[in-house]
């Protein structure tokens, strides 16, 4: 048989634990077939040792966490409620440590298609000119159109085809403040010029109204209606249907009250007025309306 070889680095468990006493309490060192180990050595093999020990507990406390989940395991042994909670506390941090994305980190939403603004018209018809310029030539445009509005009126329109069945001053011991056109009821009554409409809706004595500001200044003033057809803040041409003829209010008939204020609100003859446009009428007989 082979002998054993004994060398420096075989330690035996007696060994290390150095003197041993015999039944008699005298001390002897067992060197009997063994040479003395060094210290190096004592200490390499504890250092092993201890690291084997560790290894050996960190897997047994892995296998018992695990006991539940091995194949007839089932729930005999209930979980260490110390390594519960050690495994819980750390989800329950994240949990409180999270914090909700900011805003920046959102997904940037796709840009949405802007209208474009219908370009400004062209003062005085110039082109391309700067905005500090334009700003100032368009507001003197208007200034223009309004002075060339009162020198030069456009041409007014007829509001309804029917005859003039009353016309402007004193009559029956009142004074009558307009003309009146005797037409059929339902009969459109026209924008007798441009402008924009401030009243439309009920009136006393009329029944039903619509007026109109006119661009010169003046206001139109459509009494008796029987349908309105426009609304107020409406900007309405010469020649717009805006009602219909009827015989609301203070009426003895169909027909169309038509009254002119001037820009002070003044009851002026609608006659003249009108003749100063175009529009020439004449009155046919008296008393067809009121």
């Amino acid at each position: 048989m082979p002998q054993h070889r004994e060398t420096s680095s075989s330690v035996s468990v007696q060994d290390l634990l150095g003197d041993i006493s015999d039944g008699d309490g005298a001390a002897e060192r067992r060197t009997r077939h063994r040479a003395q180990p060094r210290t190096a050595d004592r200490m390499k093999l504890a250092a092993s040792a201890a690291v084997a020990t560790g290894a050996l507990i960190g897997t047994a406390t892995q296998l018992a966490h695990a006991a539940p989940l091995l194949p007839g395991g089932g729930n005999n042994n209930a979980p260490d409620p110390v390594a519960l909670k050690s495994a819980e506390e750390p989800a329950h941090e994240a949990e409180q440590q999270a914090e909700p994305a900011p805003a920046a980190a959102e997904a940037p939403a796709a840009p949405q298609a802007q209208p474009i603004a219908a370009p400004a018209p062209a003062p005085f018809g110039l082109q391309n000119l700067p905005p500090e310029v334009a700003g100032p030539l368009s507001h003197a445009e208007e200034v223009l159109k309004g002075i060339q509005q009162q020198l030069n009126p456009g041409q007014a329109v007829r509001p309804v085809a029917g005859v003039v069945s009353s016309g402007f001053g004193s009559r029956w011991g009142a004074m009558h403040n307009g003309i009146d056109f005797a037409d059929a009821l339902g009969t459109p009554i026209h924008s007798v010029a441009s402008g924009t409409v401030i009243d439309a809706g009920p009136a006393s004595g009329f029944g039903l109204w619509v007026r109109v500001k006119q661009d010169d200044g003046t206001t139109a003033v459509y009494g008796h209606v029987n349908d309105i057809l426009t609304h107020v803040g409406q900007r309405v041409n010469a020649g717009d249907v805006i009602a219909t003829v009827g015989n609301r209010g203070n009426s003895t008939g169909p027909h169309l009250h038509l009254e002119i204020w001037d820009p002070n609100d003044v009851k002026i003859d609608p006659t003249p007025y009108m003749a100063s446009r175009g529009v020439v009428l004449s009155q046919q007989s008296w008393g067809a309306g009121e």
